[in-house]
């Protein structure tokens, strides 16, 4: 994939991970998750998660397969956004800021990258989110998403449970409030 300027969000470039950033996305995750995700769900969840989705082996799979991309800026990570399926569907599995760049437009961009590298015929894209992140539900909202069903999950904490959101594909994402 190639890059393009990125004046408005001041990045040097969005681009598909190649398997050299792999280490550098697994430092950003370890990064700055934990301390996003420990006030919402606490600290054993969100360390289960860097384990989970931050890991070598699964980032490695996920960069082979096209479906992360990254935001960066002067050679510095700034943003991760990943791909994949579920059920025939497209999904978000991950699309984080630094949080020095949140508010700028940086999310809406890797979620364009996103978009543009679904396969031909998809016609609609989920992500999910825990209930107590209310940020990121916010800018889903924005990003024209819609609330389809909300799953309790396995602890029954309602911080814990997972929104899903739903949007066409093809449909142009609402432009109001903070770009992400």
């Amino acid at each position: 994939m190639t890059s393009a300027p990125l004046d408005p969000a001041g990045l040097d470039r969005v681009h598909a991970a190649g398997l050299d950033d792999v280490p550098a996305v697994q430092a950003f995750g370890e990064q700055h998750v934990p301390p996003h995700y420990t006030p919402l769900v606490g600290a054993e969840a969100a360390a289960e998660q860097v384990r989970r989705w931050w890991g070598r082996e699964y980032l490695t799979r996920a960069a082979a397969a096209g479906q992360l991309v990254l935001a960066s800026s002067d050679g510095s990570l700034v943003g991760v956004a990943q791909s994949g399926a579920r059920d025939g569907d497209a999904v978000v599995y991950k699309l984080y800021v630094h949080p020095g760049w949140r508010g700028r437009g940086v999310g809406r961009l890797l979620l364009g990258a996103l978009v543009d590298r679904l396969p031909p015929g998809a016609d609609r894209l989920w992500v999910e989110h825990v209930a107590a992140n209310e940020r990121a539900g916010a800018f889903y909202e924005r990003e024209g998403f819609v609330v389809d069903r909300v799953d309790a999950g396995a602890t029954g904490d309602p911080a814990r449970a997972q929104v899903w959101r739903v949007r066409p594909v093809a449909a142009p994402a609402p432009r109001t409030g903070r770009p992400d």
